[in-house]
């Protein structure tokens, strides 16, 4: 008989670990070691569950790349004693963290599912519990004693989701989580439906090869009609500043004025490096498509395709601390390498 699937619990912080204080109404965190307690129908899994927890449970506003290594680094340390791993996570910044996992973890021949909820774990009408069961039980499948899913991926309201394509859109329905140039892993109703073939292989003959190092001299810009030359330039000129994700418009497109070309064109000749990612909440960058994105590409802009502004800047801040040749660098980005641009 197979022994059962063992899966690691890891709380960051955020809504789904807060208790409400009856007397002030402020939510809190609970301790998390009694889990089982709060969420009985864990038992019910077929599977063991531990629990860890931050020392200092965060609101996910506060995430920052310190504590995207501590993530990582819990995994690492129990990589070999565990068959997945579930992280608790506050939504804000769930996408941006589930990214730069995908790219820490090299290698992950295992289940990370990051999921979390809109309401506490413990108020009536929570969310918290199904996408807790749920994540638990994804991470704990097998075919043919080998994992089902062997990725960095996010879970919330009845869909599995790879990490880095994966977006917040609402910040008060259920439905907080889209991903809108990638289908679904998984589907949860009465059966958990797996679209198999969306699913990244499993890397099974390499060791697991955990990145830590972020460069963080990094800045998102938000295109807009009547962006000014002074504004731009003074972003530019920010000492130490490596590396721009400009969010532009429709399929990659940004005014034409000589100022503004000009401006980018003597950034990526001192060695800044500038992605071209869509504002718009689905779709692809297609440099060159329009005259009006003519010109970023005959520049050196970097194509960021079909990728989320959250996968932009993690990407950016993780090959930045590579050390990779800058003549290679736009080739690299440009390819994808956690399945997180086509």
């Amino acid at each position: 008989m197979p022994s059962k699937s063992k899966i690691l619990l890891i709380y960051t912080g955020g809504t789904i670990g807060m208790k409400k204080d009856f007397q002030t109404g402020a939510l809190k965190a609970f301790n998390f070691s009694k889990l089982l307690q709060r969420v009985p129908e864990l038992k019910l899994l077929d599977c063991e569950i531990e629990t860890i927890s931050f020392d200092n449970p965060i609101d996910s506003s506060n995430m920052d790349p310190e504590n995207w290594v501590q993530i990582a680094t819990i995994i690492e340390d129990n990589y070999e004693s565990f068959d997945g791993f579930v992280v608790l996570h506050g939504s804000d910044t769930m996408s941006y963290s589930a990214s730069a996992l995908s790219f820490m973890l090299e290698n992950v021949s295992k289940p990370v599912i990051f999921t979390g909820s809109q309401l506490p774990i413990g108020d009536l009408r929570t969310d918290a519990k199904e996408n807790l069961i749920t994540a638990i039980q994804i991470a704990s499948l097998r075919e043919n004693g080998k994992p089902v899913i062997s990725e960095v991926c996010l879970y919330f309201e009845y869909k599995l989701y790879r990490g880095n394509r994966t977006t917040k859109i609402n910040a008060e329905h259920f439905n907080a989580f889209g991903s809108p140039n990638y289908p679904f892993l998984i589907e949860s109703g009465v059966h958990l439906k797996v679209n198999l073939e969306l699913r990244l292989p499993l890397i099974s003959n390499m060791n697991l090869k955990v990145h830590k190092n972020f460069d963080t001299n990094v800045v998102i810009v938000k295109m807009f009609p009547g962006i000014s030359e002074t504004v731009l330039s003074a972003i530019i000129a920010i000492p130490n500043l490596k590396g721009i994700v400009l969010e532009t418009y429709g399929a990659g497109n940004a005014p034409t004025e000589d100022w503004f070309l000009d401006l980018l064109s003597e950034a990526v000749k001192k060695g800044l490096y500038i992605v071209n990612v869509t504002q718009c909440s689905g779709g692809s960058v297609h440099m060159g498509q329009y005259e009006t994105s003519t010109g970023l590409k005959k520049i050196g802009v970097i194509s960021g395709k079909d990728i989320t502004t959250e996968a932009a800047i993690t990407k950016l801040m993780y090959l930045l601390a590579q050390n990779i040749d800058p003549a290679e660098f736009k080739t690299i980005f440009e390819t994808s390498l956690r399945g997180e641009i086509v």
